[in-house]
């Protein structure tokens, strides 16, 4: 009996290290690629117009302007207002009931990035649909869907919609998505509070590059601006509160002069695709993963540790994970939200990293156009890079009117994009932070597509 024991032990064993074997080998070979983008958001409600935004340099945040907001300190926001996209159009009645502002603007980016893939479902057999997932995430519920709620509850219980806590589950913008379209591979969702949405990307990257899936319909959403949002934030004292009456100013990363965040809502979708499979559709590839690094700060609730090692652990990674060094690195796409501290102790990882290059790498944070998206942030900002990446362009941060002393020397782009060309032979590579609340933090590294 023993033997037969041995036997079937060192059976598994052998099995274990074969498929662990198995799988570091069919990782290496699998390359990820990106094939479909789509984004609502306070910058335009397609890439097109977001993009053009993004490099006129121009800030869309504006005033709060409802009663509920005059008395809280902070009355700026970058919402996605009316006039920029009609969700009534985009949806019937009985299907608004059923969701959260945040999953309407995942479903209209999602239609936008399938488009764009040319991988639309109704033309798709049942082994593509079985092959594809979706990794969609939020960083927070909606606030205001909850507070209405409460009131409904307090004249009567018959009040309380049956559809009220499918809308704030984290999860449902990927449920809604993987049931509209019949996707029937990974459904994941992640919620890391500002790093969603790179955890998101980087999470269904690892999806293709293990085998999970073929194809990933990834990315995060947000749209929790409230009075209870705004206030909440203030009380952490992390909004920015003095720039009411000049709500364009209010976002400046990296800046001598800022102050704190401005919170931005909104949602961008990423079509990721096995290489394989993208060339065999001979479908159009706009850039490439090439590594996903995460790390924990084990510091402090609400700020990253001082000593900014916490990026540094995730960069390194991420870079570790592409197989490449710092100076394969043209572009860092920062998370910088203009928080005093936060900038500051993103910038020394920055230069902590590239030693030997800091002031030679160029540095930009698009929140300054844009406010900060929260659990939609790594997202947006990371298909701002894949753009610089593919056509050569580096976005600008908008408000950067004087530079800390503490980050003088640094390549900050400011408030006009700067053309990006490597030297010959080298391809276009970022770097994109994203961190949150918690001590979570996440860098992707993103590039130009070459055979």
């Amino acid at each position: 009996m023993k033997t037969v024991e041995n036997f079937m032990f060192a059976l598994f064993m052998l099995s274990h290290r074969t498929s662990k074997i198995s799988t570091a080998w069919m990782c290496d070979k699998r390359r990820v690629v990106i094939t479909g983008l789509g984004i609502v958001s306070p910058v335009g409600c397609s890439v097109e117009k977001a993009w053009t935004t993004i490099l006129s340099g121009k800030s869309v945040v504006s005033k709060l302007t409802d009663e509920a907001y005059e008395k809280l300190p902070c009355r700026v926001a970058a919402q996605i207002h009316d006039d920029m996209i009609d969700i009534n159009a985009h949806f019937t009645k009985s299907e608004i009931k059923t969701m959260a502002r945040a999953t309407a603007f995942t479903l209209i980016a999602v239609k936008e990035a399938l488009e764009m893939a040319k991988w639309i479902p109704p033309l798709l057999d049942a082994s593509s649909l079985e092959h594809t997932g979706v990794a969609i995430g939020m960083g927070m519920v909606d606030l205001m869907d909850i507070c209405d709620t409460n009131e409904a509850l307090k004249k009567g219980y018959n009040r309380v919609s049956p559809f009220f806590v499918p809308r704030i589950l984290p999860n449902m913008p990927a449920g809604q998505v993987s049931i509209k379209y019949g996707f029937r591979g990974p459904n994941h969702c992640v919620s890391t509070a500002c790093a969603t949405g790179a955890h998101s990307l980087g999470d269904a990257f690892r999806f293709i590059k293990h085998g999970d899936a073929e194809v990933m319909v990834c990315g995060g959403a947000e749209a929790s601006i409230s009075p209870l949002g705004i206030a909440g934030f203030c009380r952490l004292r992390a909004l920015s509160t003095s720039f009411n009456d000049e709500p364009e100013k209010s976002s400046r990363p990296f800046d001598e002069s800022r102050d704190g965040f401005v919170m931005g809502e909104g949602s961008a979708i990423f079509v990721l695709e096995e290489l394989s499979h993208a060339k065999a559709r001979n479908v159009r590839i706009l850039g490439e993963i090439l590594g996903y690094g995460l790390s924990g700060d084990a510091s402090h609730l609400t700020s990253p540790r001082e000593d900014g090692t916490g990026a540094l652990l995730a960069m390194n990674r991420a870079l570790k994970d592409a197989k490449l060094n710092p100076a394969d690195i043209g572009y860092v796409n920062a998370h910088a939200t203009s928080t005093p501290i936060g900038d500051a102790i993103e910038a020394r990882s920055i230069r902590c990293l590239f030693t030997d290059c800091w002031r030679e790498i160029a540095v930009s944070s698009t929140k300054g156009a844009h406010g900060h998206l929260l659990g939609a942030a790594g997202n947006v900002e990371s298909l701002f890079t894949i753009l610089a990446c593919l056509e050569g362009k580096i976005p600008p941060t908008v408000n950067l009117e004087k530079l800390p002393e503490d980050m003088r020397g640094m390549n900050l782009i400011a408030n006009q994009f700067q053309n990006w060309r490597p030297s010959e032979g080298k391809k276009r590579i970022a770097l994109k932070n994203s961190f949150g609340f918690g001590g979570t933090n996440a860098c992707l590294c993103l590039g130009e597509y070459r055979e």
